[in-house]
């Protein structure tokens, strides 16, 4: 870190030893006994500019007092509405990098998030983020709300199994990318498996990336526990008995009502709302061609057959 980063951290550094206390606590539990670390995410991701750095922190730790995100752990969703949440909100931990950083996957395409309303799928997702930052983290020593109340808290996004709507779309958002996000992102051919080897062992990596024929791996075996998605996977069981633990814990301070958590959603950034209307228009466009590409088949005869459908 050069000099200039440094001057950055310790005027961070000043300006936070200036918020009110219950900001200072929220803070302290953010960052886990890695204060300065915590700062530096938040000036990479405003490219170490100081003042707006500042805001996004103090936006954050808010957000975070205003939404009670530092009990969200002790607020147990019930178990047979997490399940099903599990089925539909395709992410879990797989393992480790070979540099120890978790390896979390993600699966975009197949999430339905139609099992449960809105909020549950927000308060897994949160509880997700800080049972990685306040336990696996720490015991390792090592698209909105993540952006914003998250920041440079992924090293790398490997996308895989991407389907051609994507490609496509990635070619047009790209540009529109800081440079440190574009660094960060890598479009693997297939299930990507030989490239993510070379930065993980095979028992790290995600379940649909162990065979070439991956996207025939469903992910609805939520017996498997192989399967990093399942609720039976170590990562989730460890997380939900967390959870569930730290609710006893609660309770015996003062009652806490199952699942009762609410959460506002921050606004975007104006530049990630640029991007996300780019993919949408994107996608339209697509569409069109798809659509176009149809009616231009309707009618045509080929082998004496006429062609009524794509």
């Amino acid at each position: 870190m050069g000099g200039g980063n440094q001057e950055a951290v310790k005027q961070l550094q000043s300006l936070m030893e200036n918020v009110d206390e219950q900001l200072k606590n929220t803070f302290q539990n953010m960052h886990q006994g890695y204060p300065a670390e915590t700062l530096i995410r938040f000036l990479k991701a405003r490219d170490w500019h100081v003042a707006k750095a500042h805001k996004m922190l103090s936006d954050c730790l808010n957000w975070r007092v205003e939404n009670e995100i530092d009990k969200v752990l002790t607020k147990p969703i019930p178990s047979d509405l997490y399940r099903a949440i599990r089925d539909s909100q395709l992410i879990g931990m797989s393992g480790y990098s070979k540099e120890g950083l978790p390896v979390i996957a993600v699966g975009v395409g197949l999430s339905t998030y139609d099992k449960a309303s809105d909020k549950y799928y927000i308060q897994s997702h949160i509880q997700i983020n800080e049972f990685r930052d306040r336990v696996i983290l720490l015991l390792t020593a090592i698209s909105t709300i993540d952006d914003l109340n998250y920041p440079e808290k992924t090293d790398t996004y490997y996308i895989v199994n991407a389907p051609y709507v994507f490609s496509a779309c990635w070619k047009v958002v790209k540009p529109l990318l800081q440079e440190r996000t574009r660094r960060k992102i890598q479009v693997l051919q297939g299930c990507g498996k030989e490239e993510l080897l070379k930065v993980m062992d095979y028992a790290s990596l995600p379940h649909f990336c162990r065979k070439e024929d991956s996207k025939s791996s469903k992910h609805n075996a939520s017996g498997n526990i192989e399967n990093c998605f399942s609720f039976n996977h170590v990562f989730h069981q460890q997380l939900y008995n967390h959870i569930k633990h730290q609710a006893i814990i609660m309770e015996s301070i003062s009652p806490i009502r199952q699942g009762s958590f609410y959460v506002d959603i921050p606004e975007p950034d104006p530049d990630d709302a640029k991007i996300a209307k780019t993919i949408e228009t994107e996608f339209h466009k697509l569409e069109n061609q798809k659509n176009g590409f149809i009616n231009s088949r309707n009618g045509v005869t080929v082998n004496g057959h006429r062609n009524t459908s794509y």
